[in-house]
């Protein structure tokens, strides 16, 4: 393992001005050179994207590289079953991705406490901020996927 995929979807892209209040000031670079200080023995691939597809596609070639994935999939995390089929492809290989939320869904709007992700993910960390991604990044380290 060298590469770890850290893959944010829709919106994330936003972090430092979006709802400062549920998700902090800290911006998305801020996040990458914190993982990046925490496993400087690994590239730490920071992606985010407002396209389904292509978080989709980046999910694909996970499944066909083994890297691990660390996945924030935003708003789709409550109803994309395409991006759910995608994250299936991963574990069901033997891959990991861990679910991760900036914000506790369970304490937030209804809508938000479904994950139609959860069931084929490898784990789920939520409501710790930026240091959801980093404890999912503790385990990959400690597992090595």
């Amino acid at each position: 393992m060298s590469t770890v995929l850290v893959l944010n979807g829709p919106n994330l892209g936003r972090l430092g001005t979006r709802e400062p209040d549920v998700y902090g000031s800290q911006t998305l670079d801020d996040l990458g050179r914190q993982l990046q200080e925490d496993a400087p023995e690994l590239r730490i691939d920071l992606r985010q994207t407002d396209a389904e597809a292509e978080l989709i596609g980046w999910l694909h070639d996970a499944a066909d590289s083994g890297a691990p994935v660390i996945l924030n999939a935003g708003a789709w995390t409550h109803y994309s079953y395409a991006l759910r089929d995608a994250v299936s492809l991963v574990t069901s290989a033997g891959g990991t991705v861990i679910e991760v939320h900036i914000s506790n869904p369970h304490a937030r709007e209804e809508f938000r406490h479904t994950s139609v992700i959860t069931a084929v993910s490898t784990g789920v960390i939520a409501g710790f901020g930026f240091e959801s991604y980093r404890l999912a990044l503790a385990y990959i380290r400690r597992n090595g996927r």
